[in-house]
């Protein structure tokens, strides 16, 4: 007999957001994985209001059983002046549909705990995939600074590789969100995944992908679709493109299936202030440099290169056109 492949335990923190609201679906789909847990954070919208739509997706997907656990409302140097990205999303985070309030609440836990409880319960065992800015993470670490060896892995969705950013030329939104945080969590030792624009502007959600969606009878697809018109507005406007960037489920597949993409091994630091903020320097030339900096002997993370964009897209839409 074939031997059962077990499942990947998922924490996703995340920000839903729309396409955010795709990633979960995939992973709720995804018979690779386990989601044991939401984490929420601010980035597209507050983290109040993410913790509202975190509850609101897992209830439209029938999942009342997974838990969700707030996460924090300032940054990790505690700024309480956050980017949200309304203009992206809408001020509800999805697409301005107006959808009832969720009936269940968040676990009295916040989510640092959580993700420090879970690491503990299964060393080694649980991938977090981050979709929004890092600080969740990074109280984590200051929590338990045992937490980056004893979770499995982290899967970033942030950063700008040898590209510009999507904030400013130099920033990409999670990262910019809360930079301190970022520049903790890349260096602080666990294993680290960072999927970065230079990756996620590769894949697109085609007309003819969305035109699918629409047909379909599945309820992920449905609810998606009604979803999707403000941020294909925000793609039109801002980038001059008909599609939508997958950001999120594509991070969220590397998960799934790691192969999708190549990668290389370097380490990542995060400029914190000036025009540069949110700026993420990418060292992996190998040289040996002469001098004492702030470079040295920081733990080095895994950048992903290369996708398979056609075949990530065809992931994501086998998975949500089908229904449980």
């Amino acid at each position: 007999m074939a031997a059962v492949t077990k499942k990947k335990k998922v924490i996703i923190d995340t920000d839903p957001g729309i396409d955010d609201a795709m990633a979960i679906f995939v992973a709720l789909r995804s018979p690779e994985l386990e989601v044991v847990g939401l984490t929420t954070i601010f980035g597209n919208v507050y983290t109040a209001l993410a913790t509202h739509n975190a509850l609101h997706l897992l209830e439209t997907a029938g999942r009342t059983d997974i838990p969700v656990a707030e996460g924090s409302h300032v940054t990790i140097k505690k700024a309480t002046k956050l980017r949200i990205a309304s203009f992206v999303h809408g001020s509800d985070g999805l697409g301005n549909q107006n959808f009832p309030p969720p009936a269940g609440k968040a676990v009295e836990q916040s989510a640092a705990a959580f993700l420090v409880e879970q690491a503990n319960l299964y060393p080694g065992q649980v991938t977090v995939v981050a979709l929004g800015p890092l600080t969740n993470l990074a109280l984590a670490v200051e929590l338990d600074p045992s937490f980056p060896k004893k979770i499995g892995q982290i899967i970033i969705l942030g950063g700008a590789y040898s590209v510009n950013g999507n904030v400013n030329p130099a920033a990409e939104a999670n990262i910019f969100g809360d930079p301190d945080a970022a520049d903790i969590v890349f260096t602080c030792g666990a294993d680290i995944l960072a999927i970065g624009i230079n990756i996620t502007h590769q894949v697109l959600l085609s007309d003819v992908d969305r035109k699918k969606l629409e047909e379909s009878d599945s309820k992920y697809a449905r609810y998606l679709s009604n979803i999707l018109g403000y941020y294909y507005d925000y793609h039109l406007d801002a980038y001059s493109i008909t599609g939508v960037y997958l950001h999120d489920p594509t991070t969220l597949l590397a998960a799934v299936d790691p192969s999708l993409m190549t990668y290389t091994e370097g380490v990542v630091r995060v400029q914190t202030d000036g025009i540069t903020k949110g700026l993420t320097v990418f060292d992996n030339t190998k040289k040996t440099y002469g001098e004492i900096t702030a470079w040295c002997g920081k733990p080095t993370v895994k950048v992903a290169v290369t996708v398979d964009a056609p075949a990530v897209v065809e992931l994501i839409m086998q998975r949500l056109l089908t229904d449980d």
